[in-house]
C-alpha cells in the first residue's frame, strides 16, 4: 500500500467530514475579508523605491529638509493660431488670482513664458504631498477654459497625474473582473456541459482572491504593498484557482466514467490530480518567493501576493471541492446543457492531440529540431531587449493631465528630465554652483537653480536634460555627471557629494532591474531543478522540465520585445512605443511563467509516469499520457490565456505587457511544448527518463493499469 501524503489525508478527511470543510473554508474567507476591511493597507512610499546613489541624494535631501515641494501647473496656450499676449497674460493673472483663494494652494508663481512665446505657465506649490485634494486646482482651469475660449488652459503637475493614473488602474482592474469571470464561467460551461460543475471553479477561485486581498492588509504592516497588487493577485488567482479546480473535477468525473463509486472517485483525484496540484503550488510559490531575491519593494510585494493566493487556492482544491463532491453527489452535474452534454460525452478526449502528436512520436529527433526552431526565433528578439524605468511617455496618452505634462515638459526644459546634484560639506552652496556651471559647460544640462539648506552646509544644484528618461542618451549624461563633472567641481571643496533626481533614478533602477533578473533567474530556476529532482527522484526529468521552461519564457520576452519596444503591437493594443519594456516586467514575467508552466508538465508527467509504473513502453505511456491530459490542458490553457489576455487591452503600458507576456508563453507551453518538444524529448530519452521505482510494473494506484481515454 502506497504512503498516504498530508494533501490525501486532508481531502480524505474533507470528503468525509464535509460540512466542516466548508465551514472552515467560509469562516476563513469571511475572516480574511474582515481584517482587510477593518486594517488599512500599508502601501509603499517613495523611499522604499531608492536604488543606488540616486536613493542616497534623495535621503540627503531629505535629511536636509531640502524636499521639492509638490506642484500643479496650469499651462495657457493658444487655442488656434498665435497666442494672443495681452488676452493670455489677463488669463494668467485670473488663474493666480483663483488659485490664491484655494485652501490647498500654499503659494503661487508668476506666470513663465515659454521660450517659443506659444504658452504662459502658472505654478501652484500645494500642501498635502502626494494626497492632496487637488480638485480645486482642476476647476480654477476649466473656469478659465470657460471664460476665456480661444485659449487652450489645462491643469497638471504630478498629484493629478498619479490620481488619474490610479483611477485608470482601478476601472481598468474592475473591467478585468467584470470581463474575464463570465469568459471563465463560459469556458467551463463547455468544459463541463454541466453549470455547476462549471462554477465551481470559478468560485473557489473567487474566494480564493478575496481571501488574498483581504489577509494583505495586515501582511502590509511588515510588507508595504505596491498598488498594482491587487491587479496581480487576480490575475495569478483566478488562473491558477481555476486551473487547480479543473484538474481535480476532471480526474474525479473521469473515474466515475470508468466505473468507481463516487467515494473511489474523490479519493483517487486527490491521490493523483491531488498530488499534482500539491506540486504545481508548490512550484508556483517557489517561483514567486524566488522574487525575494531581487532585494526590490516592488518585487516583495508582488511575490508575497503571488505566493498567498496559490497557497490558499491549493488550500481550497484539496478541502472545498472533495467536501462539495461530497454534498453535491450526483448534482455536481446539474443542471446539464442538453444538446452539449450529449455532444461533448460522445467526443473522445485526444482525438485532436491524438493526430498532432502521431508524427511527433514516429520522428521525435525532426519534431524537436522543428519545435526548437520555431521558439528560438520567437525568443531570438528578447537578445536586443532593452529595459525602461515607467516614464511619462509610457503613461496613457488618452488621459489629460499625461498630455498636458508632456507639453510642460516639451515647452519648459526646466520642468522636464532633472538631475539633482546633493553636495554636503562647509562650502556647499559655492561647490553646488561650481556644478551648475560645469554641466552646463558640457552641453548636456541646462541650469534650474541651486537651493541651499538653513544651516548651509548641504546644497541642491538642479539641472535638466532633453534626453529621454531612460534612454541610452540620458544614460550617458547621468555617467558623464558622476565620473567627470560633478568630482572636478567639487574637489576643492573636499565636499561629499551624490547625482539623483528622475533622470539618475531611471538610469539606476534600470541598473537595479538588470541585477535582480540575473539573481531571480539563478535562484527560481535553482529550486525549481531541485524540486523537480526531489518530487520525480530524477536528475533527467529535473533538467528536461526547467530547459523547457526556460525555453518558454525566452519565447514570452522575444514576442514582448517584438510588440512593445519595436511597436509591432502598438496599434490593436492602443499604446504608444517608448523603445523599451518596464524594468521591473522581464523579472516578474520570469518568475510567474516558471511556476504556471509547471502546472502542466507536473499534470502530464505525472500521468505518463502512472502508464510508465503500470508497465507500458515508453512511446505509448507518453502517447497516453498526452492524449489523456489533452482536455484538460487545453481548457486550462484557455482560461488562463483569455483571463491574462485581458490585462493586454488595459490602459497601462505595463499591464499591457503582463498581458502579453503571460498568454504568449501559455499558449506556446499548451502547444508547442506539450504537443511538440516535451513527447519528443521524452521518446528520445526513452527509459532514461524514469528512475528504477518508475519502471516496475504495477506499482501505485490500479487506476493507472487500464488506459481508459478520459472525458
Amino acid at each position: 500500500m502506497a504512503r498516504i501524503g498530508a494533501a490525501q489525508r486532508l481531502g480524505r478527511w474533507s470528503a468525509g467530514h464535509p460540512w466542516r470543510a466548508v465551514g472552515v473554508w467560509a469562516l476563513m474567507v469571511v475572516v480574511a475579508v474582515g481584517l482587510g476591511s477593518a486594517i488599512s493597507t500599508h502601501q509603499t512610499k517613495d523611499a522604499d523605491y531608492r536604488v543606488g546613489q540616486s536613493g542616497r541624494a534623495a535621503a540627503m535631501i531629505a535629511a536636509a529638509g531640502l524636499d521639492a515641494p509638490d506642484q500643479e501647473y496650469v499651462l495657457i496656450g493658444s487655442a488656434r493660431g498665435a497666442l494672443d499676449r495681452p488676452v493670455a497674460e489677463r488669463a494668467a493673472s485670473d488663474v493666480r488670482a483663483r488659485l490664491a483663494t484655494q485652501p490647498v494652494v500654499a503659494s503661487v508663481a508668476p506666470p513663465v513664458l515659454s521660450k517659443d512665446g506659444t504658452a504662459l505657465l502658472v505654478a501652484a506649490t500645494v500642501r498635502g504631498g502626494h494626497d492632496a485634494d487637488v480638485a480645486g486646482i482642476a476647476q480654477v482651469a476649466k473656469s478659465a477654459r470657460t471664460a476665456y475660449p480661444g485659449l487652450h488652459i489645462d491643469e497638471a503637475g504630478d498629484v493629478s497625474v498619479n490620481k488619474a493614473v490610479n483611477d485608470r488602474v482601478g476601472k481598468d482592474l474592475g473591467s478585468a473582473e467584470l470581463i474575464s469571470l463570465p469568459i471563465t464561467l463560459v469556458i467551463m460551461v463547455i468544459v463541463f456541459a454541466a453549470l455547476i460543475a462549471a462554477g465551481l471553479p470559478v468560485v473557489l477561485a473567487i474566494t480564493s482572491v478575496f481571501a488574498t486581498m483581504g489577509l494583505m492588509a495586515p501582511i502590509s504592516l511588515f510588507i508595504p504593498m505596491e498598488p498594482t497588487v491587487s491587479s496581480m493577485i487576480l490575475l495569478i488567482g483566478m488562473a491558477v484557482g481555476v486551473d487547480y479546480s479543473l484538474f481535480y473535477l476532471k480526474r474525479e468525473r473521469a473515474e466515475r466514467d470508468k466505473g468507481a463509486t463516487r467515494a473511489d472517485a474523490i479519493r483517487i483525484a486527490g491521490e493523483t490530480s491531488g498530488h499534482s496540484i500539491v506540486v504545481s503550488g508548490l512550484a508556483v510559490a517557489i517561483s514567486m518567493g524566488g522574487l525575494y531575491a531581487a532585494r526590490d519593494t516592488t518585487f516583495d510585494s508582488l511575490g508575497t501576493g503571488a505566493l498567498l493566493v496559490v497557497v490558499i487556492a491549493v488550500l481550497g482544491s484539496l478541502t472545498v471541492l472533495p467536501a462539495m463532491l461530497t454534498l453535491l453527489g450526483k448534482w455536481v452535474d446539474r443542471p446539464r446543457i442538453p444538446l452539449w452534454w450529449r455532444v461533448s460525452r460522445r467526443i473522445p478526449t485526444g482525438a485532436a492531440s491524438g493526430r498532432l502528436l502521431r508524427p511527433v512520436l514516429r520522428r521525435p529527433a525532426a519534431a524537436m529540431i522543428c519545435g526548437g526552431a520555431v521558439m528560438v526565433a520567437l525568443a531570438a528578439p528578447a537578445l536586443g531587449m532593452h529595459l525602461q524605468t515607467d516614464s511619462l511617455d509610457a503613461l496613457p496618452h488618452s488621459i489629460t493631465q499625461v498630455r498636458t505634462m508632456q507639453q510642460i515638459q516639451a515647452k519648459y526644459p526646466s520642468h522636464g528630465n532633472l538631475a539633482r546634484v546633493v553636495v554636503s560639506g562647509a562650502d556647499a552652496g559655492s561647490a553646488a554652483q561650481a556644478v551648475e556651471r560645469r554641466a552646463a559647460a558640457t552641453g548636456d544640462w541646462s541650469p534650474a537653480g541651486v537651493v541651499v539648506s538653513a544651516d548651509r552646509r548641504t546644497a541642491v544644484a538642479t539641472v535638466a536634460t532633453s534626453a529621454a528618461q531612460g534612454s541610452s542618451r540620458a544614460g550617458e549624461h547621468v555617467l558623464r555627471l558622476r565620473e567627470t563633472v560633478v568630482p572636478q567641481a567639487v574637489r576643492p571643496t573636499g565636499a561629499t557629494w551624490a547625482v539623483g533626481g528622475d533622470v539618475a533614478q531611471s538610469y539606476d533602477t534600470i541598473r537595479h532591474a538588470d541585477i535582480a533578473l540575473w539573481r531571480v533567474l539563478i535562484v527560481v530556476l535553482g529550486l525549481v531543478l531541485v524540486m523537480m529532482g526531489v518530487v520525480f527522484r530524477n536528475a533527467v526529468l529535473a533538467v528536461l522540465t526547467t530547459a523547457l521552461n526556460l525555453v518558454s519564457v525566452g519565447a514570452a520576452f522575444g514576442v514582448v520585445t517584438l510588440v512593445f519596444q519595436h511597436g509591432w503591437g502598438a496599434s490593436p493594443l492602443d499604446f504608444h512605443s517608448t523603445g523599451g519594456i518596464i524594468t521591473w516586467i522581464p523579472t516578474f514575467l520570469l518568475a510567474v511563467l516558471t511556476g504556471l508552466s509547471m502546472d502542466y508538465h507536473v499534470f502530464v508527467l505525472s500521468r505518463v509516469r502512472e502508464h510508465v509504473r503500470a508497465g507500458m513502453p515508453v512511446r505509448i505511456a507518453v502517447r497516453l499520457g498526452l492524449e489523456q491530459t489533452a482536455g484538460v490542458v487545453t481548457s486550462a490553457a484557455v482560461v488562463m490565456v483569455s483571463v491574462f489576455s485581458v490585462f493586454a487591452f488595459s490602459g497601462l503600458v505595463e499591464m499591457k505587457e503582463i498581458g502579453v507576456g503571460l498568454s504568449v508563453a501559455i499558449l506556446v507551453d499548451a502547444t508547442i511544448v506539450r504537443l511538440v518538444l516535451l513527447p519528443a524529448a521524452l521518446c528520445l530519452l526513452g527509459e532514461r527518463a524514469w528512475s528504477r521505482g518508475d519502471r516496475r510494473t504495477g506499482q501505485r494506484d490500479p487506476a493507472a493499469a487500464t488506459p481508459v481515454l478520459v472525458r
